[in-house]
């Protein structure tokens, strides 16, 4: 409705409302505009993970990915929203902390009601739910090739519908025995500084992914008298794209965690650009510190360090200055390196190592958040008042910063891994957790989803150490069966 001059007064005040009903607008669709993004990381996944995997397992790892969406708005509209954001007893009573206790199935009056705000809730429910799926994706990519269909039924479902929002209720609600968006008896006077969700959601992830990995077993022939053996990769092509796709996602990942965009402009630019620098140092430093390892460049090494780095970056993309994002990128390509060669040592097989990337990154940046938020823009993303006291270490904020975002790093690794542990003891005793050896040597798609189905052109297994490509022994092969004109050519 136009606002009348009647008087200045009520003028201006109309005003006002027209300008607070358009902020609103604009809040709601930056949200959207997240969550678009957010979203489009399923194709990331979708294309790292089919990309790492044997032809045979390729429908398999692209059903679970679109599984995770689809269950995914399914337990997060049933029981995972109210779970994470619903309302909290330390409101009125102080005793909860733990848990949300309504907002189930949209019920509440914050989306059936007819205030200008409901949109906005909208679209904060979208957000989160791009989010929660993510989480269970990271966990697809480390069990595939051998995990029965039956248990990812019931991994995805556990941890979408209440293993993961629980963290989110510790560390992002308003009541949350962890959070900093807490008005009093916050952890070590701060709360957790986990802006976008190093912690809440890569390392809640990543360590379901670990115990996953860990419960299954290897692959059939991955170790051979405790040697890693690498087996047939689908397309180095396809993990390189998702990388890209997973990138170009992470800007609403990261900076459309201020859940608004007016007057905070200036946060989501500067969480975006710390995002780019951080994962560019670390997929640099991944490739070097595997050169020195290895002898040669090695594309896994590029695209998985660029991952550990945005994980990273991802908890204080926000507070830290340029120059905390390079030491978070530098320190992530080493601890990607270092964590996936102590997986192999172990005989633990992580096909796309979910658990490095995502596990251990996200602990070193949920860490390294609580050292180098600097004092301002600890300010700026969140309470002016404490900046003082809950910037990081290396700003004179004292340990109160890192001290609570170790406790929360401890909590959710034992949180995430006794309910992980739970979880899939109870999917081997029920549905079962490992397909058969006939099975996982014939390829779940020939078993499972109507036949292989091999990508056209010539060099779908051209990842593979072993091409097939003629009888083992035939003229213009060499022993393993790959044609001589393949293997001069680097295939």
């Amino acid at each position: 409705m136009a606002c009348e001059i009647t008087d200045l007064e009520t003028f201006a005040a109309c005003m006002e409302d027209k300008v607070s009903v358009q902020e609103i607008s604009v809040n709601t669709f930056w949200l959207m505009f997240g969550a678009v993004l957010v979203f489009f990381m399923q194709t990331g996944f979708a294309m790292l993970e089919v990309g790492a995997v044997q032809a045979k397992n390729a429908k398999n790892i692209l059903i679970k990915n679109v599984f995770d969406a689809s269950l995914g708005g399914i337990m997060w509209y049933t029981t995972g929203y109210g779970i994470a954001l619903g309302s909290d007893s330390y409101e009125t009573s102080g005793n909860n902390g733990f848990i949300g206790t309504d907002g189930f199935l949209l019920t509440t009056g914050a989306f059936r009601g007819s205030g200008d705000d409901v949109g906005i809730n909208w679209a904060g429910w979208l957000f989160q739910w791009a989010f929660a799926a993510t989480t269970a994706t990271i966990v697809s990519g480390a069990v595939v090739e051998r995990v029965t269909f039956g248990a990812y039924v019931v991994y995805a479902m556990c941890l979408l519908g209440f293993i993961y929002p629980v963290v989110v209720h510790w560390g992002w609600s308003a009541g949350g025995w962890a959070s900093a968006w807490r008005e009093t008896e916050l952890l070590m006077d701060c709360g957790v500084l986990d802006f976008a969700g190093s912690g809440v959601v890569h390392m809640t992830g990543g360590t379901a992914a670990l115990v996953g990995a860990v419960l299954l077993g290897p692959r059939s022939g991955r170790f051979i008298d405790g040697i890693p053996v690498e087996l047939p990769q689908l397309s180095f092509v396809y993990q390189t794209l998702g990388t890209l796709c997973l990138w170009m996602g992470w800007y609403g990942f990261n900076g459309v965690s201020t859940l608004a965009i007016v007057g905070l402009g200036e946060v989501a630019a500067r969480a975006m650009v710390n995002t780019t620098i951080a994962g560019g140092v670390a997929c640099v430093t991944s490739v070097t510190v595997a050169y020195f390892r290895i002898g040669y460049v090695d594309i896994t090494a590029a695209n998985n360090g660029v991952l550990g780095g945005l994980v990273a970056i991802t908890a204080g993309c926000s507070v830290v200055m340029p120059e905390g994002a390079v030491v978070i990128g530098f320190v992530a390509g080493f601890v990607y390196n270092a964590s996936s060669v102590l997986l192999l040592k172990l005989q633990i097989d992580d096909v796309v190592d979910a658990s490095p990337v995502h596990m251990f990154c996200g602990m070193w940046g949920v860490l390294a958040a609580g050292l180098l938020a600097e004092k301002d823009n600890y300010g700026e993303s969140y309470y002016s008042e404490r900046q003082g006291d809950c910037c990081g270490a290396f700003y004179g904020c004292g340990g109160n910063q890192f001290t609570a975002n170790l406790i929360f790093v401890i909590v959710v690794l034992g949180w995430a891994g006794f309910c992980s542990f739970l979880m899939f003891t109870f999917a081997k005793y029920t549905v079962g957790l490992r397909v058969s050896k006939a099975i996982e040597d014939a390829g779940m798609d020939d078993s499972k989803h109507g036949g292989m189905t091999m990508p056209s052109g010539g060099d779908s297994l051209s990842n593979s150490r072993v091409v097939k490509a003629f009888p083992p022994g035939a003229a213009g092969t060499d022993v393993e069966g790959a044609s001589i004109q393949e293997h001069k050519m680097g295939r």
